[in-house]
């Protein structure tokens, strides 16, 4: 090859395309450099062209080539030759060299060529001992030491073992086991568990699924792990290659070097993680193949027993055939239109098919159980018995008294015999077996049979064939006793048919005339069931039937719009309390009358019960139609109605509800027309108003408080807040009033104004009470004014309660409390609501210490004249009084709080303003002779906690 040409003057450059360069410092010396002092290296180029220069000096030249270029470089120092003695070297020794180098890396890389075959053959010859060893016979043990041998022949292996692991215990074995140092060995069958084994290198390997590689000792301090004498001695070279299938570490197998002289190379870590991945592979394969095998051998055992089983099964199968026939023969026996005697016959051919029935006899019991009969009688000794006998202590009287089988042999009997259990009719049998006939739980005779040889006798195999067949005869039997019996049945059930026959004649007639009765009382029963018994005005069923078809009707066709209204007469009551309940009746049924006279022919009226009455509209054009019915209905309400002697005048308040697609059910309609009126009668009465969307939104309001209120009282979210109740001269707490909050989850802090009438008409409000009064109780002992007392607020519903009192004293004894630190407030309207109850409690609790006061006075309705029946302590003025007073007493209100002031100091109670807001309300009632009082001006109602000693 000829040169490339010269660098910097000095350097002649020759390349060769080669794939790798590995030259000895005698290729070069073979040719003389023809220049004295010149040099020679070989380089190879780089990606960029860099050169890695090794020296011709070194004893063996290895030049990796990173793009397959390499170059001889021959350089010659400046000046030892002229450009002539350069242009004339001999070109030729410069191919002598190349040609040599081309000879000697040929050779070099057929060597490589060669070696990398041999290896591989033998790679691929360990690997088919392998996968043999998979299907061979041996054992783990003897295959593992095979395997041994194999991988030995690749690379340094003399101390090696193999650790089979299961992830889900964490456990290892060691089923092989070669080491040069620790000729102790493992026990193939012992499992270590990673626990014990903390330090163990294999288990590192078996847990992160990675190669471990190097000096034992490194290996330990770069993972943390500590020397441990039972891993054995520690390695100069160490290696565990983990052996995994399917993503899972399955084991590992590890090789140890303890010679400095032996250490592995990368090339053994990629032979060995490409060895382990095939004894994994043969591992596997032979566990499955084991695995099938024992499934085979388990499989084989199965069927041979399921054979056996079959086998006997069938056996079991012909015999039960055998007999089925005979039970067959015997029902056809028992069917056939032949005499008993026959069928005895018949019945014993078949039995000696079975077993020895040489002799064979049947006896049968009287219905009253008082004469034994041997209707079959087969015998080679004795003869047959000439009629019935009464029963005697026979074999066969003992099978029917104890209804069970017998079988005894002669020495059995003579025992009995001996014991006087038993005597024995004819010649004494060897064996003897008798079942009894019986159909539920009677007894109707005996079959048995008897041997008088030692060859023929029986066992517990006869016995079951005689019972089953005892129970086809004893059926036979009953069947023959019941054809009987039903044919004389028969007989005089034809002489009654006869009789009833006759007799059913008469009574169809009389049937007929009470079918006719009958029908006209059920039309009167559903008319009356679908109509009002006073008015004759349907009545709630009929209209919710009614409303029910219009309803479907208009959600199948939304244009057959309707209406429903509900109508309720304003102070019904009072008439009735007045006029009596007579005169009320009549006013419903002329209500009645006046409200149907305001329809139209397919609309209807009903009355729902007391003065509620519905009017259902049907096929209206807009709901102006339904405002129109509802001010006629007003209208002809108006006039007054005349009832005996008086005149009376009644009106009504209407509710409407309008047909619309979210109502599904009647009884909707009907809630939402009620929920309208009681609109109505809140405004006023004697008008109408429409349900709409405001009245469903505070429908669903209430009814989402009411469930609110329900959570609340299991929650006690009901706290008292404490507002003090002062001396207007200098400001000293005298007491406080108890004021109800609710502690809302989401809507904070409420007032009774916000829940308390919802409360009351769900009968809620007691519970919450009792819940404020047990707080209150609980906190007066840990005011901080401990001569101060609390004044809580009672509802005419507790004041109707007889066990009021009994229960407020024991809450405060419960709760030590004295009873002058607790007063009750009532309103007017307790006192109203039944004078004499109110009186007599009040007494009681006056009596206990506790005072009363009355709250908002003067705003009821004749509140002066009562006061002197009650035993009051003391009077509230209504803040609606104080709000008015002005700083030179002008005005009513100032006269009003000073007539209070004067009566009840002539009654010797009490006067407490209540809402004063400003000093000059305060200063006019002190100018008014009203000392006490309580509102914003002095505090604002405040928690308990804020009020009482910390705990």
């Amino acid at each position: 090859m000829t040169p490339d040409g010269l660098a910097c003057a000095d350097t002649l450059l020759v390349t060769h395309d080669l794939q790798q360069l590995a030259l000895r410092t005698e290729a070069l010396a073979l040719e003389k450099l023809p220049c004295i002092g010149a040099r020679c290296r070989v380089a190879d180029l780089g990606p960029v062209g860099s050169a890695v220069a090794q020296s011709a000096e070194a004893e063996i030249l290895e030049v990796p080539l990173a793009n397959g270029r390499a170059r001889l470089e021959l350089e010659f120092p400046r000046g030892c030759l002229d450009d002539r003695v350069i242009a004339e070297a001999d070109c030729a020794w410069i191919d002598r060299v190349d040609l040599r180098m081309r000879e000697f890396l040929d050779a070099r890389e057929q060597q490589d060529i060669v070696h990398t075959a041999l290896r591989s053959e033998q790679l691929q010859k360990a690997l088919y001992a392998i996968a043999n060893l998979a299907h061979s016979p041996l054992d783990f043990s003897d295959m593992f030491a095979r395997i041994h041998e194999v991988i030995r022949n690749l690379t340094y292996a003399e101390n090696f073992f193999v650790a089979l692991y299961d992830d889900e215990r964490d456990v290892m074995r060691l089923p092989y086991y070669a080491d040069s140092e620790d000729t102790e060995g493992q026990d193939p069958l012992m499992e270590l568990h990673a626990a014990d084994y903390v330090n163990s290198l294999t288990f590192k390997v078996l847990h992160t699924g990675q190669v471990l590689w190097g000096d034992s000792n490194q290996l330990r301090e770069q993972l943390n792990l500590k020397p441990d004498a039972r891993l054995g001695p520690e390695s100069v070279d160490w290696m565990g290659i983990p052996m995994i299938n399917q993503e899972q570490v399955r084991g590992a197998i590890v090789v140890q070097s303890y010679d400095h002289r032996h250490r592995y190379s990368e090339r053994d870590r990629d032979l060995l993680i490409f060895v382990a991945q095939h004894v994994i592979s043969a591992l596997v394969r032979k566990q499955a193949r084991e695995e099938l095998e024992r499934e085979v051998h388990k499989r084989t055992r199965e069927l041979a027993e399921a054979n056996s089983s079959l086998r006997e099964e069938i056996d079991q199968r012909l015999r039960a055939q055998h007999l089925q026939a005979a039970w067959y023969r015997i029902a056809e026996l028992a069917s056939e239109q032949t005499g008993i005697n026959a069928f005895y016959a018949g019945v014993h051919t078949v039995i000696g098919e079975l077993l020895n029935a040489h002799n064979f006899f049947i006896s049968v019991l009287t219905e009253d159980g008082s004469r034994i009969s041997f209707p079959y009688f087969v015998d080679e000794r004795d003869a047959p018995s000439t009629g019935p006998r009464p029963p005697a202590n026979g074999m066969t009287e003992w099978v029917l008294n104890q209804q069970s089988p017998l079988l005894a042999t002669q020495a059995q009997i003579i025992e009995l015999m001996q014991a006087g259990k038993m005597v024995v009719f004819g010649t004494l049998p060897r064996c003897w077996l008798g079942v009894p006939l019986v159909i539920g739980e009677r007894a109707l005779g005996v079959m048995a049979v008897q041997s008088y040889d030692d060859e023929n006798a029986y066992g517990p195999e006869e016995q079951e064939i005689l019972l089953f067949a005892s129970f086809h005869v004893a059926t036979a039997l009953e069947r023959r006793q019941y054809q009987e019996r039903l044919r004389l049945s028969n007989m005089r059930l034809e002489v009654r048919v006869q009789q009833r026959t006759r007799e059913l004649e008469t009574a169809n007639r009389d049937l007929l005339e009470q079918i006719g009765v009958r029908k006209l009382a059920e039309s009167r029963l559903t008319h009356e069931a679908l109509h009002d018994s006073l008015t004759g005005l349907p009545n709630r069923t009929a209209l919710l039937q009614r409303l029910h078809h219009v309803l479907n009707r208009f959600r199948k066709d939304p244009t057959r719009l309707f209406a429903v209204l509900f109508l309720d007469l304003d102070r019904f009551k009072v008439v009735n309390d007045s006029v009596g309940h007579l005169l009320g009746d009549e006013l419903l049924v002329e209500a009645g009358k006046r409200i149907s006279g305001c329809v139209r022919g397919p609309d209807s009226v009903a009355r729902l019960g007391g003065d509620e009455f519905t009017l259902l509209l049907e096929d209206i054009a807009s709901v102006e139609d339904a405002n129109r019915v509802a001010r006629r209905a007003l209208a002809a309400l108006a006039d007054p109605v005349r009832l005996g002697d008086k005149e009376i005048y009644t009106s009504a308040s209407i509710g409407i509800a309008v047909a619309n697609m979210r109502y599904t059910l009647p009884e909707e309609l009907l809630r939402d027309a009620d929920v309208a009126m009681y609109r109505a009668k809140a405004r006023g009465r004697q008008r109408f108003e429409i349900f709409d969307e405001q009245l469903r939104q505070e429908a669903l309001h209430t009814l989402d408080l009411e469930s609110d209120l329900r959570r609340a009282i299991t929650r006690q979210e009901f706290e008292p807040h404490l507002q003090p109740i002062v001396s207007l001269v200098d400001g000293q707490v005298l007491g406080y009033e108890a004021l109800l909050r609710w502690r809302h989850a989401k809507r904070g802090l409420l007032r009774p104004a916000d829940f308390l009438t919802v409360a009351e008409e769900s009968g809620n409000v007691e519970q919450i009470d009792w819940q404020l009064y047990e707080q209150v109780c609980s906190a007066i002992s840990k005011l901080h004014d401990p001569d101060a007392y609390v004044s809580i607020n009672v509802s005419a519903r507790h004041f109707r309660s007889p066990k009021l009192v009994h229960n407020l004293l024991g809450l405060l004894d419960a709760h030590h409390v004295p009873t002058r630190r607790v007063r009750i407030e009532i309103t007017e309207g307790v006192l109203l609501a039944d004078p004499e109850q109110a009186r007599a409690t009040m007494l009681e609790l006056r009596a206990s210490g506790v005072l009363t006061i009355l709250d908002d006075f003067g705003t009821g309705y004749s509140s002066l004249s009562y006061l002197h029946r009650f035993p009051l302590h003391a009077l509230k003025i209504d803040r609606s009084f104080v709000a008015e007073l002005n700083a030179d007493l002008s005005g009513s209100c100032a006269a009003v709080i000073r007539a209070i002031r004067a009566l009840a100091g002539s009654l010797g109670m009490e006067v407490i303003a209540e809402g004063i807001e400003t000093p000059v309300q305060c200063e006019a009632l002190l100018r008014l002779e009203c000392m006490i009082g309580q509102g914003f001006l002095f505090d604002q109602p405040r928690p308990v906690p804020e009020l009482i000693y910390a705990s």
